[in-house]
């Protein structure tokens, strides 16, 4: 049997260039989602470097953008691609928040993949210590060079 769904679009308006932009960047999580776990790291690892730490507003505006202009992203399985495109999509504004694949902290065991800003998940509805982080790439996460601070 199954149950009837509607995923609601986010009320944003979105110009035609950010329209654009978030959707290259859902074309691109969506093929990068599909690669193993190491290699996504290494994408986003590499694409943190240079940028700064995004602020909870850039990083939840991108979210909301990613969401209005798929539907996958907006589905309770679209969080690994949703997740990514929101770290795409900020990164195309100079900054990146922190991208996180964990688990719940509570029976029944499922895996979610979501991004933060200073430690706050952006637009999830869960409380703070409901998923336990196994992996996270973000501009505060990569390592010290000599002579860079």
């Amino acid at each position: 049997m199954t149950t009837p769904m509607t995923l609601e679009r986010p009320e944003v308006t979105l110009g035609p260039i950010r329209w654009l932009c978030a959707t290259i960047a859902v074309a691109a999580a969506r093929l990068l989602a599909t690669q193993q776990p190491a290699r996504i790291h290494q994408v986003l690892d590499r694409l943190a470097h240079g940028a700064r730490p995004a602020d909870y507003d850039h990083a939840l505006a991108a979210r909301q953008a990613v969401m209005a202009v798929s539907l996958t992203c907006r589905g309770a399985r679209g969080c690994v691609p949703r997740s990514i495109a929101t770290m795409l999509l900020c990164r195309l504004g100079g900054a990146v928040p922190t991208w996180c694949v964990g688990v719940r902290s509570l029976a029944p065991f499922a895996a979610h993949a979501w991004v933060e800003v200073d430690g706050v998940m952006v637009g999830e509805s869960v409380p703070p210590d409901y998923l336990r982080t196994l992996l996270r790439v973000g501009r505060e996460d990569l390592p010290m060079r000599a002579g860079v601070s």
